[in-house]
């Protein structure tokens, strides 16, 4: 079983920046893909950025260029750098792991809220 504990959500002001880190434990195992998913009320859960084992990365083409997935193998953590922050970020960010093959679902985390004011 494979249990995410998120952090580093919180409030900011448009322009600014959040990083937010999601730490794994559990029997993951060590081929896998990280992501990070979103939100907003009303909406659908939605990609925002994957990174595999190997390190490749994968965007929403609505974070390119502002955001930015990486991890720490030895650490099982992985995290998202936000900058350039829009109202439009605002929503509950969530940490997933599924496996490389098949893309099984492995867990979510319990998520953390991004607020972006204007």
């Amino acid at each position: 079983q494979v249990q995410l504990v998120e952090s580093g959500g919180g409030l900011v002001q448009a322009g600014g920046s959040l990083r937010l880190s999601c730490a794994a434990s559990g029997s993951i195992p060590s081929t896998n893909v990280m992501g990070w998913y979103r939100q907003a009320p009303g909406k659908q859960r939605e990609l925002v950025a994957t990174i595999t084992s190997g390190a490749s990365t994968n965007y929403a083409g609505s974070v390119k260029g502002r955001f930015t997935i990486s991890r720490d193998n030895a650490r099982n953590t992985v995290y998202l750098q936000m900058h350039s922050l829009k109202p439009e970020d605002t929503a509950v960010y969530y940490c997933n792991a599924a496996t490389v093959v098949a893309g099984i679902n492995l867990a979510w985390g319990q998520g953390t809220q991004v607020t972006v004011s204007s």
